[in-house]
């Protein structure tokens, strides 16, 4: 007997930042709304291995769609970071130049920014600069202060919009790859997957990484997507060497440079590279990459201590050729909207693709009523070590889970991973664990948590410890045994 296809009005294909914002949205009207991922958690590819920088867009090219997005989503997080429960920190960034090359560009960028609205950059002298950044190279000549540059957790803000959609009805079909796009005189009329069919009145193509891949479906690739591959050091809290803001090389064509800035939780990010690849796949960190971040931090902090590394990461932005954001429809593809494009930004700009998703959904003929019981409220789970002595004991007292500390370094309980397992986007491995909680992000990476988070794992889901995976399918922790 054949499986009866799943049924939505709205199908988004992705699950990472700007597929959330827009599932997030969408929400709010009385629609049957579903978000398919071929990854085994929210989070796509590119946002959850970026910077974790909120863009004001003063570096934007004027005039396009991206820079219209992102100067419009920046004063959007203050509330959104407080209604989804998201840590979030205004540092400001500075553009310092240390010659005579870089300090003649300056006037260009600040015009630029005017251009894109926005009006509060600013000139620092070098004494300025000096002050509020002492570890900054000595040799800077002045430079450029943007006040709202802003730093964000970027796992939580996906898991926000993910879990606030979910819980005002939004379904999730993760682990599920989409093989096909169907059309019927002209209009999609549902996907093929993994998982079976799935009948959709429309379909939005938030894919990032594999957008062209998706759009080939339907015979709209007339573009193509190249990684472009960052790599990034995370230094230890307690390193020698810090920085009160972004501290942003002065820009090229090819990329915004190798920063250093705190992370939302106290660390210190160095990094990316901008590394053009063919393989999507390749999240691979190299010596000769690392090197070069290395080499050309130093010029912005010479006391950086990359010695006090804790991890290195990868992260893949999707570079597309000719690049450009774009939120096409068609004529001859109809009920369908393709978003291409989104690089280094899209982080920053899923608060406003989301609502332009949804008014470019209703021009092509969505409609909807408003949802009266929207509620735009998501609490994430309150974590054991941000209570107070008083809080942590009535904590243990309620559910003594709370006093057993699984992830030492970060101070992650028991009780905290069980929330997690059991959340309106439940984490399923051991990585996505650490998104929701920093559960071995700490200095030892995991080596004291990981089996402890594989067990808890394993009895809340019912399975054996054998079938827990780090993150993707094949990507298991434990194989066979030891001792019997």
């Amino acid at each position: 007997m054949s499986k009866q296809p799943m049924e939505t009005d709205v199908l988004i294909i992705g699950a990472g930042a700007v597929g959330c914002a827009i599932a997030r949205e969408l929400s709010r009207y009385e629609l049957k709304v579903m978000v398919v991922d071929k990854n085994e958690d929210v989070g796509g590819d590119a946002s959850k291995s970026n910077s974790a920088i909120i863009h004001t867009g003063y570096d934007a090219k004027p005039g396009t769609l991206e820079s219209e997005l992102v100067v419009a989503a920046n004063p959007m997080y203050d509330k959104i970071a407080e209604q989804l429960d998201v840590p979030f920190a205004r540092i400001g960034g500075i553009l310092p130049a240390f010659n005579e090359e870089q300090f003649e560009k300056l006037a260009g960028l600040r015009e630029k920014a005017f251009l894109n609205r926005v009006y509060d950059v600013d000139y620092l002298t070098a004494k300025e600069l000096l002050k509020i950044e002492p570890n900054l190279n000595p040799k800077v000549m002045g430079g450029l202060y943007i006040p709202r540059e802003s730093i964000i957790d970027p796992f939580l803000l996906v898991i926000g919009y993910a879990e606030n959609a979910c819980q005002n009805g939004v379904s999730f079909l993760l682990g599920t790859r989409v093989t096909g796009i169907g059309t019927v005189d002209g209009a999609v009329t549902g996907v093929s997957t993994t998982a079976g069919d799935i009948k959709a009145k429309y379909i939005v193509n938030a894919a990032g990484l594999y957008c062209d891949e998706i759009a080939a479906m339907v015979g709209k690739a007339d573009y193509r997507v190249n990684p472009r591959k960052g790599q990034f050091f995370i230094l230890d809290r307690n390193t020698g060497c810090k920085v009160n803001h972004i501290v942003l090389p002065i820009p090229t064509k090819v990329t915004k440079g190798k920063l250093m800035c705190p992370t939302i939780h106290g660390n210190m990010l160095v990094g990316p590279t901008a590394e053009d690849l063919e393989d999507k796949l390749d999240h691979s960190t190299t010596a000769e990459g690392l090197d070069s971040v290395a080499r050309d931090v130093a010029n912005l902090i010479p006391g950086v201590r990359l010695n006090e590394t804790i991890t290195q990461y990868c992260g893949l932005r999707p570079n597309k050729v000719p690049e450009g954001v774009c939120v096409d429809v068609y004529d001859d593809v109809r009920n369908y909207v393709n978003i291409s494009g989104v690089r280094s930004t899209g982080l920053t700009a899923s608060a406003s693709l989301g609502r332009h998703v949804v008014r470019k959904l209703m021009e092509i003929g969505l409609t909807a009523e408003r949802k009266e019981s929207y509620n735009p409220i998501r609490k994430g789970i309150r974590l054991f070590r941000d209570m107070d002595y008083a809080e942590k004991a009535e904590a243990v007292r309620r559910d003594p889970r709370y006093g057993r500390i699984i992830c030492r370094c970060e101070c992650v309980s028991e009780a905290e991973i069980v929330q997690a397992i059991h959340s309106p986007i439940p984490a399923r491995s051991v990585d996505a664990v650490k998104r929701r909680l920093r559960a071995g992000m700490g200095r030892c990476q995991g080596g004291f948590c990981a089996p402890r988070i594989i067990g808890i794992l394993a009895r809340e889901l019912g399975v054996p410890e054998s079938a827990i995976l780090k993150n993707q399918p094949g990507s298991y922790m434990v194989v066979g045994k030891s001792i019997e």
